[in-house]
């Protein structure tokens, strides 16, 4: 017998090359039962032929023959032979069917296809083989978007797609530039994803793609309104994953200036950026936490954000000052950053200044994120909230009894 595990490469570019799915289509017809897998029962995508004469598809047959079995599946006759022979007319016929077959059937494809390429257990070759043939095309998810029945199934498809590894870079780029090109309904079906799914995998993947779609045309999508609404809801989130990816696309936003930080602080960003770093250990994790406190930093940066931070001058900064030696090393400097820009730009804010003077070993982490590895500008920024802190050193040092003097640090 011929060694199971061998591939069959006879005819192979034929078949990767004819697509499968087609999506421009006017009648709809039954399904031929023939045409599914006796195994998976789902329509075969390339079907291959057993020596027995019984045609499954090639990933559900070769599954079956990896694990060790010898027979044929439908009819348990012994195999004399396990070579995989691609059934080129089968192919052909399930082609020509779905090009002329319902949206419904083809939307059960493509149902099929997000399965198989988010399968952890699926072969990788095989992946690649579908992505390759044609089965996913940038045509047929654009036309996913632009029917709000079927943008949910468009998200988590492309979601998947933009995260395989096997994926070439321009292949992403193509996808995310031809979704350009009805980025208003592609947005506005991400925005409806956000306020109506019921759970988080849809919202997640929504927001991946929006993460891509904002790296690609971050002015176009700032001006939607609802899109930083639904984005700052997402911070609020029971979910993880989902904070961390409402604010993945927060930071993209806030880069494209001053308008848009005004924006979000008006929409309640500063109250809830404060209750993602307070649930730091709580189910969210660091990374996320500095992320936060990179787009905190973002927002003190205008007029308008530093006095949201007053206005929670004490909670703001004892929640900083609480998470700062956990957010790694641009997590401290942002930290630091909001800090100086409370307490001691233009003079400081009283209120800020007096939480800050009152934090239980507030002066410690100043010194500690100094004697690191900072940036020149962050250390004058430290430098500078020392002397908040100094007014309270041995407090800020937890009752250990040192002040400032006795810690050796660069002067300024």
């Amino acid at each position: 017998m011929k060694n199971r595990n061998q591939p069959d490469n006879r005819n192979k570019q034929e078949i990767e090359s004819t697509p499968l799915l087609h999506l421009d289509v006017s009648r709809t017809e039954p399904l031929p039962s023939f045409f599914r897998c006796p195994i998976s029962l789902e329509v075969m995508r390339s079907p291959v032929s057993l020596c027995t004469g019984v045609t499954y598809d090639r990933s559900s047959i070769q599954r079956w023959l990896d694990s060790g079995n010898t027979t044929c599946p439908a009819t348990m006759q012994p195999l004399s032979s396990t070579d995989l022979i691609p059934n080129l007319n089968l192919h052909r016929l399930i082609n020509l069917w779905y090009s002329s077959n319902s949206s419904d059937q083809n939307l059960t494809s493509l149902s099929n296809l997000v399965n198989t390429l988010s399968d952890p257990t699926a072969d990788e070759a095989y992946k690649l083989s579908l992505i390759s043939s044609g089965a996913l095309r940038s045509s047929a998810l654009v036309s996913l978007f632009l029917a709000p029945q079927t943008v949910e199934l468009a998200v988590t498809l492309t979601s998947r797609f933009l995260s395989l590894d096997l994926v070439k870079a321009e292949s992403k780029r193509a996808l995310i530039k031809d979704i350009l090109s009805v980025l208003d309904a592609a947005t506005s079906g991400i925005v409806t994803i956000f306020k109506g799914a019921d759970d988080s995998p849809p919202r997640v993947a929504a927001a991946k793609v929006l993460e891509m779609l904002i790296a690609e045309e971050r002015t176009v999508i700032a001006e939607k309104t609802e899109v930083m609404t639904e984005l700052l809801r997402l911070l609020g989130e029971n979910d993880a994953e989902l904070v961390d990816a409402g604010l993945r696309c927060l930071m993209g936003l806030i880069g494209e200036g001053r308008r848009v930080r005004v924006a979000i602080v008006r929409m309640g960003a500063v109250p809830a950026l404060i209750k993602v770093m307070e649930r730091q250990g709580d189910g969210i994790p660091t990374s996320a936490v500095a992320r936060a406190m990179r787009v905190m930093e973002s927002v003190t940066w205008c007029g308008e954000g530093k006095a949201a931070i007053c206005i929670e001058a004490e909670r703001c900064v004892v929640v900083v000052l609480g998470v700062l030696m956990k957010v790694g090393n641009e997590g401290k400097e942002a930290a630091v950053a909001v800090l100086w820009s409370v307490c001691c730009a233009g003079g400081g804010d009283r209120r800020a200044r007096e939480a800050a003077a009152a934090a239980k070993g507030g002066l410690a982490k100043i010194l500690l994120v100094m004697q690191g590895a900072c940036s020149p500008s962050v250390r004058k920024m430290a430098g500078d909230l020392l002397r908040v802190f100094r007014g309270n050193a041995k407090c800020s040092m937890g009752g250990v009894g040192y002040d400032s003097e006795t810690i050796h640090i660069m002067p300024f």
